[in-house]
């Protein structure tokens, strides 16, 4: 088994920190899933930046990943979350780029899962907005997993995952229990399955006038500071894993 991850910060792993400060996530826990249901190390690169767009990681992240030695017999695909928060985002064009991967995919002859992110938007700034064009996504993308027979991962529409207690403080990235709902997800579409990871609620979050302000301060304002000047989070960064790692059996 030789995996690839490609994506986002949603793939990369962020709000899933190890105490080194390292990000985990789903991906590399899916990895360590596999390693231990096939009872073998796993192959394993990690090629997802936090803050890409879908057109970088079909047409950059993708490329790579097929040209890896050996080549990967796995690869998961996520992405569009970045480009649903952009004013005048084309859905049809976002459709058209997973089309793409998905035919590179089949004529490498590689297994491609496709991933759903889940869905913030209860919780964000103009959240509708986002929920309609994630929904109309995610529509599209099941469609596409339909037509060419590949297995989705629709994470969008798992209530389970909306609930506060599986998100970061800035609400728009999972935490360790959200990345650990995510790696069953998968590893049971895969056909490995289990238990799905499900966490006490704990009290209601706190939704006051101060505790906003303190959001919106920490979190908004600098995301918002960053599309002014152009910049994005995932600038100068390469993805964790550029070239095959072994994951051993946990």
């Amino acid at each position: 088994m030789r995996y690839v991850a490609i994506g986002d910060s949603f793939t990369e792993g962020m709000g899933d920190e190890l105490p080194d400060g390292s990000m985990r996530g789903w991906a590399d826990r899916v990895a360590g899933g596999l390693a231990t249901a096939l009872a073998e190390p796993v192959q394993y690169a990690n090629l997802a930046i936090r803050g890409r767009l879908l057109e970088p990681i079909v047409t950059g992240q993708l490329e790579r990943a097929l040209t890896l030695s050996p080549a990967p017999t796995l690869i998961t695909l996520n992405g569009g979350g970045n480009d649903m928060m952009r004013a005048g985002t084309d859905t049809a064009r976002l459709v058209g780029l997973i089309e793409r991967a998905i035919r590179r995919c089949v004529d490498a002859g590689v297994r491609l899962v496709v991933l759903s992110g889940a869905d913030p938007s209860a919780r964000l700034p103009l959240g509708g907005l986002i929920r309609r064009r994630g929904t109309v996504l995610t529509a599209a993308t099941a469609e596409l997993a339909a037509r060419y027979d590949l297995e989705m991962v629709d994470v969008f529409h798992d209530a389970e995952i909306r609930h506060p207690a599986y998100w970061s403080p800035d609400r728009l990235h999972l935490n360790s229990a959200g990345h650990q709902r995510v790696a069953g997800l998968v590893l049971t579409a895969l056909g490995y399955p289990g238990v799905a990871h499900v966490v006490d609620p704990g009290p209601a979050e706190s939704r006051r006038v101060l505790a906003e302000a303190r959001y919106y301060r920490e979190h908004v304002l600098p995301w918002l500071s960053r599309r002014v000047r152009g910049r994005s989070s995932g600038d100068n960064r390469t993805g964790k894993y550029v070239d095959w790692v072994p994951v051993e059996a946990g």
